[in-house]
């Protein structure tokens, strides 16, 4: 059994890492200096490439030969980027294509 002793220190040790991860951006870029090319590249690169391996994820186990022939997945990816085409709406397009991807996976297929 863990004691309460070495759980507080496992906790303060995980607080203290968090911390410096999150702290960790702005002391190697304070404000007002300006930023490496490289670093600047990839704010703007890696959401998009994020995203790109997120839809990837989603759809690798999909099989087009076994009923409900990747037909749920289909229609939730159609929404999600329908809606974010129209709303612009990440948080909008992502909760309604899940919602809408769990009530076909649950009541229709």
């Amino acid at each position: 059994m863990i004691d309460t002793k070495y759980s507080l220190i496992l906790v303060a040790v995980m607080a203290a890492v968090t911390m410096f991860v999150r702290f960790l951006p702005f002391l190697c870029f304070p404000e007002g200096r300006k930023r490496p090319k490289v670093v600047t590249y990839l704010g703007t690169v890696l959401p998009y490439a994020v995203i790109g391996m997120l839809v990837v994820y989603c759809f690798k186990d999909v099989s087009f030969f076994k009923y409900p022939y990747c037909i749920p997945e289909l229609l939730a990816g159609a929404l999600v980027a329908g809606l974010h085409i129209w709303r612009r709406n990440t948080l909008l397009s992502v909760f309604a294509g899940v919602a809408f991807y769990m009530v076909l996976v649950q009541l229709v297929f």
